[in-house]
């Protein structure tokens, strides 16, 4: 006896109004990032957000629970000052959610290149608002 076919269902993908919002949130989520501000950071967050690097997972139940000491550590560690996108790209999404493959660079204050970061963040729309659900990084 032969297995059933699988089946699945495909959502209507984002709107591209929608797409445009997720795209003004990662903006400014670099922008924030670069400023070392934290409470700028959780604006752009969900909660509970997950944070999946250097494999650990973190939760990160309310706003005021993103550790700045990271950023403290690539200072102090590898002369970091800002970083920027490299790539932004949209792979999946639906009304709701949009998955984003994303790409950055890490600078120190000369222009020189610390390193070059994979990840995939996340965007939910809840309580009609685009924001930064969970990411996950190749980077530190």
């Amino acid at each position: 006896m032969s297995e059933p076919a699988a089946t699945f269902s495909v959502e209507a993908q984002i709107s591209r109004e929608d797409e445009a919002r997720c795209g003004g949130v990662l903006t400014r989520w670099m922008a924030a990032l670069n400023r070392y501000d934290a409470s700028a950071m959780d604006a752009l967050m969900h909660f509970p957000h997950v944070r999946i690097a250097g494999g650990t997972v973190t939760v990160y139940q309310q706003a005021g629970n993103n550790p700045m000491d990271l950023f403290d550590r690539l200072r102090k560690q590898d002369g970091w000052h800002h970083s920027a996108w490299n790539e932004t790209k949209l792979v999946q999404s639906s009304p709701v959610k949009a998955h984003y493959a994303v790409r950055y660079t890490r600078y120190r204050e000369n222009g020189s290149i610390i390193g070059v970061y994979d990840s995939l963040y996340v965007l939910s729309l809840l309580d009609g608002a685009w924001k930064i659900q969970s990411r996950s990084s190749f980077g530190p």
